[in-house]
């Protein structure tokens, strides 16, 4: 029976006894005849099984390839060898499944990331990737937990809607009208979408945010965790056009509040995998020390992987405000000696990401929450902040800047005045009679309510050290690239 294997990671932390085992796994290496190192993909670390001379079939052994999967029952002894305190000396040896070795793609050696994009449905066999996916399963389940543990409703919000809650347009359309010019029109000559399967124009959400404010405005504590879309042709390595989003929406919150949580959810997700992963963050911090020698000293991290986590979860998140940070900036010799790609014009002008990594790297050299954004740069629902000088009107928005990536968490405390959000919408097109359920919680019992998304891959990259975000989910969706 399958199910009386043991899984090498408990195996391996046991005491050699002489005890009788069957384990399960995909041949990494075969040498000499003699020593299969075996994996099961729970753990980075091989099991030897040691195949005695003479013991077996010729035409068995030569099936032995690396990635064919075998079933081998026989007993666990101390190991002679250096690197491994046990060996599994076999007593049975069956191929679950034949490999070919000289077409498996993935030799035994060092493959460059670029490579293992391209073999991305074998990618998972590696060491890192072994370790990037536990690391991301555990950071997924310590989410639930947070939440859970919090009291927290979690929600599943639509995949498909009517409704853009960012205002960015770059959107995914979704229809069942023939896509070859036949579809019918209305009088203004546009695709009619009164004959869609919806009757409507629908798109892939690009955040469930605006249905979470409903569960929140319900149930007080809600939480969504699921893929969101943006069709933005941004080919890099910190973009991706299917992505997962974690989207808490809470009642009687405020700013402040909001900021608190989103600094404790960080920092409970670091301590969860550093208590849970040890091994694997080993292995990453030392892949990453690796490349990063190959980089100019002025492009090293100062601190190691594991460091760098200890140092986000010790320690408070600098807090201060847009208007501060844009002083910060304007003044910093990175910018008088014009060495950002993006100068520093002034308030109210977009941070991009060079910004935000000096003002965590350089300046703070910590995690950075910056509030009270420009209204003209944020969306219609963020509160507009009361007594503004005008012309430099703000909205109580929060951004969390991490090391290495940027923004890794971005919310607000959400407009509850009617009136206001109203006007707000009208002055960004946004049609008020096609939200008129959104708006219904600000007439039926409205409360002060926050909340904030967290992009959970580049949790996972920050977690990692992984500098593409296309190798922290499993099958990258980027423009011109679907495969697999």
């Amino acid at each position: 029976m399958f199910s009386k294997r043991i899984k090498i990671k408990e195996l391996l932390a046991q005491e050699p006894q002489g005890q009788e085992v069957i384990v399960m796994g995909w041949v990494r290496t075969f040498r000499n005849n003699q020593f299969i190192a075996l994996n099961d993909g729970s753990t980075n670390n091989n099991l030897q099984v040691v195949v005695e001379l003479g013991k077996f079939d010729d035409e068995l052994l030569k099936r032995i390839t690396t990635s064919a999967s075998l079933k081998v029952t026989g007993v666990i002894e101390a190991s002679l060898g250096k690197g491994q305190k046990m060996d599994l000396k076999a007593a049975t040896i069956e191929i679950l499944g034949d490999s070919d070795a000289e077409k498996y793609p993935l030799q035994p050696k060092k493959h460059s990331l670029e490579f293992l994009r391209e073999k991305a449905h074998l990618r998972f066999r590696t060491n890192t990737f072994g370790s990037v996916f536990r690391v991301r399963h555990a950071l997924a389940f310590a989410v639930h937990k947070f939440f859970n543990d919090k009291g927290f409703l979690y929600m599943h919000t639509p995949i498909i809607t009517a409704s853009d809650a960012e205002g960015a347009g770059e959107m995914f359309k979704v229809t069942t009208l023939p896509v070859d010019g036949s579809a019918s029109r209305d009088d203004a000559g546009k695709i009619d979408f009164k004959e869609d399967f919806f009757g409507r124009a629908t798109n892939l959400t690009v955040s469930g945010q605006l249905e979470g404010e409903l569960g929140a405005t319900a149930f007080g504590d809600i939480y969504t965790f699921g893929p969101t879309f943006r069709a933005e042709n941004s080919n890099t390595a910190r973009h991706l056009a299917e992505f997962w989003m974690i989207e808490p929406e809470m009642a009687f919150y405020d700013l402040e509040d909001n900021a608190n949580l989103a600094e404790e959810f960080i920092q409970y997700l670091i301590k969860y995998v550093i208590d849970n992963n040890k091994e694997d963050l080993e292995f990453l911090a030392q892949r990453l020390a690796e490349e990063e020698k190959l980089l100019p000293q002025d492009k090293r991290s100062e601190m190691g992987l594991i460091e760098k986590l200890e140092f986000v979860l010790n320690n408070s998140f600098e807090r201060l405000t847009y208007t501060e940070a844009i002083d910060i900036l304007k003044n910093s010799n990175q910018n008088k000696k014009k060495k950002f790609q993006y100068e520093i014009t002034g308030w109210g002008m977009d941070l991009q990401s060079e910004h935000e990594r000096y003002l965590v790297e350089k300046h703070f050299k910590k995690p950075v929450i910056l509030t009270n954004y420009p209204a003209a740069i944020k969306s219609f629902y963020m509160r507009q902040n009361d007594g503004c000088e005008t012309g430099k009107e703000t909205v109580a928005a929060m951004d969390i800047l991490a090391p290495g990536i940027g923004e890794i968490v971005g919310g607000s405390q959400r407009e509850e005045r009617l009136d206001k959000l109203e006007a707000r919408m009208k002055e960004m097109h946004i049609p008020t009679d096609e939200m008129w359920w959104y708006l219904d919680t600000r007439r039926f019992g409205t409360v002060p309510h926050a909340g904030f998304g967290l992009g959970f891959e580049r949790m996972v990259q920050f977690v990692t050290g992984m500098t593409n975000i296309r190798d922290v989910i499993a099958f990258p969706r980027t423009p011109g690239s679907a495969e697999f």
